[in-house]
């Protein structure tokens, strides 16, 4: 039998998944971090840093006792962590490592393709010496190994040798074992992530399956697109067979998208008693990362919280709607607009540009004394001292 899931509590229920009805002042601690971690799946990493990086953002959006530190412990110490690719490049829980060597595997031939037709015949011919200098002198960076006639630039322009580091990285070989100043530092896979997250090998079709049932846990409910598009570890096509053969035992359910209609998904089992009465969120005023997992499928943020986001960072200046780097603003479990603003760190201030309000949200003194509180918050968190509202920053 099919079960009817209505809007509200869809919302809910996806807010619970993606930690976001949680307290945000419980006390994280180390533990806690790298358990957040996990139960999101991934977080994105991006080096834009207009407010704060990326990743910090979601963690910080989620618990506001989240501490850096932590996170550079669980990474570059503990080997808890491990920074690879999803859709895009995140920070990933080491003990989804050997799954992701089915990524590996799938990938290296299909970069060779790639790359060979970027940088052209014989661009691999630095990969063995890259990986034995590695092996034999240890941790380097790109900068290190740069031929000294190379003219820097972006990804198009990489030099032979960090082209053999990203190969390396992209196909298991190497682990980044640091950043600095966000820079990776790339070393040997085994030297980095401790040697029990390498095993045991998983056959494929236990990759597939462990790789559809974790996306669907985090997800709550999917349809096989949305299990697909989750990690990017599986095609759309394996998503589809392994949702076909696995219907018996998953629960099929109606989500009634925030403007009436239904869309068939499914559900695990277990989660059926979180689907039925997920917890209500809380109701303040939160600044989400451009890059925040809530938002990640556009379509089905868009379906179930009738939110249109896009990120305008590649779309030229005046074809812009919003801005360069406009944040999105959830309230309780509405996405009730977004806001344009940018830390300027030697002024110590957060310039705060421009609020823009969905249609029916009304800029009342309480919830501007709500979204203040909470660019205080972020405030502290980034490390400048005040707030400077433009005079026309509402717009």
């Amino acid at each position: 039998m099919t079960i009817l899931i209505d809007n509200r509590t869809a919302r809910w229920a996806f807010l619970e998944r993606q930690g976001l009805s949680r307290a945000p002042n419980l006390k994280l601690g180390k533990a806690g971090l790298l358990g957040l971690i996990e139960d999101l799946g991934f977080i994105q990493v991006d080096s834009i840093r207009t407010v704060e990086r990326a990743h910090h953002q979601i963690l910080f959006s989620r618990n506001q006792t989240f501490r850096r530190e932590d996170l550079v412990a669980l990474l570059e110490t503990d080997g808890a962590l491990f920074e690879h690719w999803t859709h895009d490049a995140a920070i990933i829980p080491s003990t989804f490592f050997r799954y992701w060597k089915h990524r590996f595997l799938r990938e290296e031939a299909a970069i060779i393709e790639r790359w060979q037709k970027w940088r052209g015949e014989g661009f691999d011919a630095v990969f063995d010496e890259t990986y034995t200098r590695v092996k034999e002198n240890g941790p380097v960076m790109a900068r290190d190994i740069r031929h000294e006639d190379h003219k820097s630039g972006g990804w198009w322009n990489w030099h032979p040798s960090k082209t053999a580091l990203e190969y390396h990285w992209r196909t298991g070989r190497f682990a980044i074992a640091g950043r600095v100043n966000f820079q990776k530092v790339y070393d040997l896979t085994e030297r980095v992530l401790p040697a029990h997250h390498h095993e045991p090998e998983v056959s494929h079709a236990e990759f597939v399956d462990w790789a559809c049932r974790a996306a669907l846990s985090r997800l709550g409910f999917a349809t096989s697109g949305e299990i697909a598009a989750f990690f990017d570890l599986v095609t759309p096509q394996e998503a589809k067979d392994w949702l076909a053969a696995e219907a018996e035992n998953l629960q099929p359910v109606e989500i009634v998208t925030v403007d009436g209609r239904r869309r068939l998904s499914y559900a695990l089992p277990d989660m059926l008693p979180a689907l039925a009465d997920p917890p209500e969120p809380p109701a303040r005023i939160r600044v989400l990362s451009p890059f925040d997992p809530l938002l990640r499928d556009r379509d089905r943020a868009e379906r179930l919280f009738g939110f249109n986001y896009r990120i305008e960072i590649f779309v030229p200046e005046p074809k812009r709607q919003f801005g360069y780097y406009v944040f999105p603003l959830l309230e309780g479990d509405r996405l009730i607009g977004r806001i344009d603003m940018k830390a300027d760190r030697k002024a110590g201030v957060l310039d705060v540009k421009r609020l823009w309000l969905e249609k029916g949200v009304r800029a009342s003194a309480g919830r501007l004394e709500k979204l203040d509180a909470e660019l205080q918050r972020l405030s502290r968190f980034t490390g400048v001292e005040r707030i400077n509202y433009t005079s026309d920053w509402q717009g």
